[in-house]
């Protein structure tokens, strides 16, 4: 079993689970949202451990649906991951594209490849070949914000810092959307979990932009509790500054 091969796998199947999702959203349409986001994450969450349960036999999985805590986990060497639908909100409402598929494999300690599939995108970022990070011309800084729950120090940090705030669905497309050019740092607090953020961490970390904990402390996984309430992802040149900023807001 190749790295390239785990890479690969992320992938693919974060990719056709989001293809599943494309046509059950289809299929069901957008009259009863509370049935479509049920469907969305149960079908897909299936689907991901179905396949990793017969392509991947020896490892273990950590899912959004599935259980939070389980001891053989915690000792396994290798753990994939995974959120079938992250941003299931955006998912149930027509028109929208910010919700993605998160697929990642933590293996020794560390995030060994990762994938975000954006299907209604039409993309699949993954560690497999990273995205080329985009060059900051001197524009104002944009910060993707949750669309629900933006933490209020996040619009001080803007205030600080210069920066405009831009609402994103799903915490995979506001990291997509650091890697891609469309803003340059995703900043969260205030409730995460393992799953929202590992596959992308794994693919920003492979891109070479900056991820950590709020107060730059490494972001650590397959964890006891996997609760992980607070990121911050950008490119690798403003993370010292937006770090700087976070701390004087906090003091």
């Amino acid at each position: 079993m190749s790295i390239r091969d785990d890479h690969a796998l992320a992938g693919d199947l974060a990719t056709e689970a989001g293809e599943r999702l494309l046509r059950l959203r289809a299929q069901l349409g957008f009259d009863d949202a509370k049935a479509l986001k049920d469907a969305g994450d149960q079908s897909s969450h299936e689907f991901l451990v179905e396949s990793l349960g017969r392509l991947r036999p020896s490892d273990h999985i950590l899912s959004e649906e599935g259980a939070r805590t389980e001891a053989a986990r915690l000792s396994a060497n290798r753990v994939w991951i995974v959120d079938p639908l992250d941003g299931t909100r955006e998912f149930s409402e027509a028109g929208r594209v910010d919700w993605a598929v998160h697929v990642a494999l933590w293996e020794g300690g560390k995030l060994a490849a990762g994938a975000i599939a954006l299907p209604a995108q039409g993309a699949t970022l993954t560690t497999a070949n990273p995205p080329q990070l985009p060059r900051r011309e001197g524009q104002r800084i944009r910060i993707a914000v949750s669309r629900t729950r933006p933490p209020e120090f996040v619009q001080k940090l803007a205030y600080l810092v210069g920066a405009d705030l831009v609402p994103i669905g799903s915490a995979g497309a506001k990291i997509a959307a650091v890697l891609t050019g469309q803003v340059e740092a995703y900043v969260h607090a205030g409730g995460q979990y393992e799953w929202d953020s590992a596959a992308p961490v794994a693919v920003a970390l492979a891109a070479g932009a900056h991820a950590s904990r709020i107060d730059g402390s490494e972001l650590v996984y397959n964890q006891a509790d996997p609760s992980l309430p607070d990121i911050l992802v950008s490119l690798p040149d403003l993370a010292p500054m937006l770090l700087a900023g976070i701390r004087d807001l906090h003091q």
